[in-house]
Formats: C-alpha cells, sequence, structure tokens
C-alpha cells in the first residue's frame, strides 16, 4: 500500500511540475511582450526564478536564491546564442517602430523556450535525486538546448490554441 501511495505521489509531483513549467512558459511568453527594453528581461528572470523555486519546493529542496541565480547564469552564459538572442531581441526594442515590431515577434517565443527549458532541466535534475548543491550548468548545457529546441515547438503550439479561443 505504501508503493502505491508513493507512486502516486510522483504521478501528482510529475503532473504538477509539468503543469507548473507551461505555465510560467506561457506566462514568459507575455513577458517577452513587454515593450520596454531591459525591463522584459528583469520581469523575465523573476518569472523563471519563481518557477525554480516552486519546482525546488514540490521535491522538498530548499533554495537558495544566490545560488540559483548564479546556477541559472551560468547555464544561460554556456549556451551563449541562446541567450543572447533574448537580450538581442530585447535591445532591439529600443528601435522606433521596427525594433517593437520585431522584439514583439521574436522575444514571446524566446522567453517561453528558455523558460520552459529551465523548467524541464531542474526538474530532470531534482528527480534523479539531485540538489541546488550539485547542479552543474556545464553538464546539463546539451539536454537545455535540446529542451529549448522543444520548448520552440511547445510555445508555438501554446499561441496557436490561444489564438483559436
Amino acid at each position: 500500500m505504501e508503493e502505491t501511495a508513493v507512486a502516486v505521489s510522483e504521478e501528482t509531483r510529475k503532473e504538477n511540475v509539468d503543469k507548473l513549467i507551461r505555465y510560467n512558459a506561457y506566462g514568459s511568453m507575455g513577458i517577452g511582450l513587454i515593450p520596454v527594453p531591459i525591463l522584459d528581461m528583469a520581469a523575465l528572470s523573476t518569472q523563471q526564478l519563481v518557477m525554480i523555486k516552486k519546482i525546488s519546493d514540490e521535491y522538498e529542496i530548499p533554495f537558495r536564491k544566490d545560488l540559483v541565480k548564479s546556477l541559472v547564469g551560468t547555464l544561460m552564459a554556456s549556451v551563449l546564442p541562446t541567450s543572447l538572442a533574448g537580450g538581442i531581441s530585447s535591445l532591439i526594442k529600443f528601435i522606433p517602430i521596427i525594433g517593437q515590431t520585431i522584439g514583439a515577434l521574436t522575444m514571446p517565443i524566446i522567453a517561453g523556450s528558455s523558460t520552459y527549458a529551465l523548467g524541464k532541466v531542474f526538474n530532470q535534475h531534482f528527480s534523479a535525486g539531485g540538489t541546488f548543491l550539485d547542479f552543474d550548468p556545464e553538464t546539463v548545457k546539451a539536454y537545455f538546448q535540446e529542451k529549448f529546441k522543444e520548448g520552440e515547438g511547445v510555445v508555438s503550439k501554446m499561441g496557436k490554441e490561444e489564438k483559436k479561443k
């Protein structure tokens, strides 16, 4: 009977975390529409930190904001072309009219995809028994890039589903 409770608990956790990741990826797409350069990136990083905290809460792993910010920053820097694209999409909003349009087209996908990938990376790490203390951004770089690509498809589909409503 205890095994059933553990299995149900693990299944419930998986469902909760998957919903949490999708919800935050979707919210990040909205943040990507913020027309003020740099403010969008600040809001996005806050959204991502909150998501990671909630994922760590699901696994009952103590959250240390300073450590997590450092880990996320290191991971994002290790996949520079991806994270650079987000920064460029944000800064391009400084260009009158055209910059706002380009930023509005690209930033939501980049924001949603990076949030999705971060959620998947930390979920995978925690589900394997890891903590923030043994998280190595370098070892998850390829997985992050894989999940970023997957996230592009997921958030694109989310956008299309929303337009149908």
